[in-house]
């Protein structure tokens, strides 16, 4: 989430820099829009950890509740 937050703050260097680390880590589709979420409604107060306890639990429920697993492209 800090690459985020300087995104909105900094110059654009760090923010490449940033957004290439956390490119290459565990990072899916839901994960990145749970962060604009948060960022948008939320002032960006939930941590990085906290929304992918959140993520992973919604991934959980749907495949509790259709017995199918979420596409890769969209889960990590």
């Amino acid at each position: 989430m800090d690459f985020i937050k300087k995104a909105a703050g900094s110059g654009s260097g760090t923010t490449n820099t940033n957004t290439q680390q956390h490119a290459g880590g565990n990072q899916d589709y839901g994960d990145k829009a749970a962060g604009m979420i948060d960022k948008k409604y939320n002032g960006g107060k939930l941590g990085e950890g906290k929304l992918e306890k959140i993520t992973d639990g919604l991934r959980t429920g749907y495949e509790k509740a259709t017995g199918s697993k979420v596409n890769p492209k969209y889960s990590n």
